[in-house]
């Protein structure tokens, strides 16, 4: 990936802006730079939804009238659309073509933030949350799609792109809607509708993308092209029969699990420690931003060893750290904690990077994507509304906490067992 990233590094800008279709076909000039910037503008939207509302979740909480049950069934929103929509993005693509399906998510992120801060009631709220969580999860699954068909001599450069964009956005809506939220009058309403805006802006450059692909594939159809080399559903190995694919599917859940809780509760509990609402942000917003640097460094570390166990203890450890010091001195050594702590979520990356490590064949690797993915996503959905749950009824964040850390002694045994230099197509009895 580097020698190749290195020759691309090396051309001339213009070449670099340029495209290349699946089926030879002419593009527009202005395509392939329109393009790298949607697919910015598309990742910075993946995220702010989540993080903004976790740095008001307190306001719009009591605005709203949650219970401490109904905030956990919130949190828990983001990973149950994430693995139910998620399922249905490879046939909608399928379907109408990654590019339409991104620019239709991208109008549900729109729509849906655009309308929950006019919801009256908590179920409102969780539609709107839920509308807009379907077109992330959409946009999540396909754009690393429409990075390897529009840009296959450089999906390192623009798969690094849009990660670097996507925890941009993650960090920018955690720090600043509090601070703009007060510039804008106060209402947490105001604080969360003006993320549509991003959302919006996203649409407006979607559409002629969607319209510009849509051409090209009718060309290409008429050309007779439409034959695509694209791997069968029912291709490759049977990935539920592999531990290896199991041990990947519960590390990733698990992960996702104190993603979400750290996304979700993380500012409430320096706010409940004593940190000012604007300081809590800025602490999440820390914990995000160290996926920027790391999204790099971890995936070369692992693609270089063949066995990543390592790298799994190492970052359950941080984790491990975190959650012991946010147990016994949260507001002391806030800052300590939530740098730890965004070590510790880069499990992430690791994790997809494993998948691509654990399978021989390009059936392989799509089918463990899938199964990992979804499969990780629905053991995730449970974790933060167990935390809500907890964090009402034990009337502090003691028993929580301990609950968050406990969930790092599997994690980390997960992520040695998912390390393990073997892949699914061995375990499987397949073939070369």
């Amino acid at each position: 990936m580097s020698d190749e990233e290195t020759t691309t590094l090396d051309r001339p800008a213009a070449d670099r802006a340029t495209v290349t279709t699946p089926h030879g076909t002419a593009q527009p000039t202005w395509l392939g730079p329109v393009l790298i910037v949607g697919i910015v503008l598309a990742a910075l939207n993946l995220r702010p939804a989540i993080t903004s509302l976790g740095a008001l979740f307190e306001e719009t909480r009591t605005g709203l009238g949650m219970s401490g049950t109904v905030a956990g069934l919130i949190t828990s929103v983001p990973a149950l659309c994430f693995a139910v929509f998620g399922v249905t993005a490879p046939r909608l693509s399928r379907r109408f073509g990654p590019v339409a399906v991104v620019c239709a998510g991208m109008a549900a992120v729109a729509a849906g933030l655009l309308i929950r801060p006019f919801a009256d009631g908590a179920a409102g709220f969780l539609a709107a949350s839920a509308l807009s969580l379907a077109g992330i999860a959409l946009t999540n699954v396909l754009l690393p799609v429409i990075v390897k068909r529009y840009f296959p001599d450089r999906v390192g450069t623009m798969t690094g792109l849009y990660s670097m964009a996507l925890a941009a956005g993650t960090s920018l809506a955690a720090a600043a809607t509090v601070p703009l939220t007060d510039a804008l009058g106060g209402s947490w309403r105001t604080g969360l509708l003006m993320w549509a805006s991003l959302a919006v802006l996203a649409v407006l450059l979607w559409l002629p993308i969607a319209r510009a692909a849509r051409r090209a594939d009718r060309a290409a159809a008429a050309a007779g092209s439409g034959a695509s080399a694209a791997v069968r559903a029912d291709a490759g190995p049977r990935v539920a029969r592999s531990r290896t694919a199991w041990a990947l599917a519960c590390y990733f859940g698990l992960q996702a699990t104190g993603a979400y809780i750290t996304m979700g509760w993380l500012p409430q509990i320096f706010r409940d420690a004593g940190v000012s609402a604007s300081t809590a942000g800025v602490l999440l917003a820390v914990t995000m931003v160290m996926g920027v640097p790391l999204a790099f460094v971890i995936p070369g570390l692992a693609g270089r060893m063949r066995n990543q166990g390592a790298i799994a203890v190492t970052l359950g450890v941080f984790g491990l750290t975190g959650y012991l010091g946010l147990y016994f001195a949260p507001a002391a050594g806030a800052w300590a904690w939530a740098l730890l702590l965004g070590v510790s979520n880069c499990a992430f990356p690791l994790v997809i990077t494993m998948i691509g490590l654990r399978a021989k064949s390009p059936a392989g690797v799509v089918k463990l994507s899938a199964f990992a993915q979804s499969t990780g996503y629905l053991i995730s959905i449970p974790g933060p509304l167990v935390i809500g749950t907890l964090y009402q009824h034990s009337g502090g964040w003691d028993l929580p906490l301990a609950l968050m850390a406990g969930l790092l002694v599997p994690q980390i045994a997960l992520g040695v067992l998912a390390g393990r230099d073997r892949t699914i197509e061995d375990e499987c009895g397949v073939r070369d």
